[in-house]
């Protein structure tokens, strides 16, 4: 979700300036900073910064500056030497020593001064709506190159998490049997006398647990969708979060029953790897 867009152009003598930047965030959080010129066209420039966003914490900012001086505040003279004529003559009467300075207080008089308002024409708006779309295309394109490469890094992870599944899927042929014996052993040790019947069944109780064929089904198929949802067209953050949860759930249930020290040491790399995918996954619009 991370992106950055620019552009800046020339808009009847005025420098205009357009920048876009995201972070990641749940939703979409668009921050508009604009010009007084162009605060009645926040609502467009809203939807068209939405629509190109999505999600993330966005800022887009537009800043129009003056090439050229310009005058862009008048003083009503006729009022200010009537305000000052006034003032003066009021000092004169109630203390003719006074040293107040008359004018600075003319000019903090009501309607004394009168700054120009930009008006924006329709020309002047194509123009820096135009650049406001080349801002947020260029954000686009900035995202679109991030999101080759987070493509190509869960890509990786996901295929380090199957590696280790088929590490696994060796380390478990003849695991039951080997509980089994090593169970058999240990009463031969104790020499204790056991009910074989009685013994067979719970063998075979104790050994359901352990199996973990329906945790290896479900994490690959878990890992087949991931990858699918990742080579979609739309944004797929969401839900690849969500996929990730799941093939977590798998993971620490496997982890659990195969009561296996090497199936364990790859149990830990497959957390590692999907830690990893989870920490990229935020990134995903």
């Amino acid at each position: 979700m991370t992106g950055f867009g620019r552009a800046e152009g020339v808009v009847n003598d005025r420098k205009v300036t357009v920048e876009v930047r995201s972070v990641n965030s749940k939703q979409l959080d668009l921050f508009l900073k604009v010009p007084q010129m162009l605060r009645e066209k926040e609502a467009e420039l809203r939807g068209m910064a939405a629509e190109a966003i999505v999600r993330g914490k966005a800022e887009v900012t537009v800043n129009a500056e003056l090439m050229h001086a310009e005058k862009r505040t008048s003083f009503d003279r006729q009022l200010v030497k009537a305000y000052h004529d006034e003032l003066k003559s009021i000092a004169a009467e109630v203390d003719p020593t006074a040293t107040t300075d008359l004018l600075a207080l003319v000019l903090r008089m009501p309607d004394v001064s009168n700054t120009q308002r930009d008006v924006l024409s329709d020309e002047e708006w194509l123009s820096i709506r135009a650049l406001v779309a080349d801002a947020l295309r260029a954000f686009q394109d900035f995202r679109s190159n991030e999101g080759q490469r987070l493509h190509d890094e869960l890509a990786h992870r996901v295929a380090q998490v199957t590696d280790q599944m088929d590490q696994i899927e060796v380390l478990d042929v003849g695991r039951t049997e080997r509980t089994r014996e090593r169970l058999r052993s240990k009463l031969a040790e104790l020499q204790a006398a056991v009910d074989q019947d009685r013994f067979e069944q719970e063998l075979v109780f104790y050994l359901e647990k352990l199996d973990v064929t329906e945790e290896k089904v479900r994490l690959r198929a878990h890992c087949t969708y991931f990858l699918e949802t990742l080579g979609a067209e739309d944004a797929q953050g969401r839900k690849l979060g969500f996929i990730g949860q799941e093939m977590g759930r798998e993971i620490n249930t496997l982890g659990s029953k195969a009561n296996d020290a090497t199936i364990q040491r790859c149990v830990v790399l497959m957390k590692d790897e999907l830690e990893k995918i989870k920490e990229q996954v935020l990134n995903v619009l």
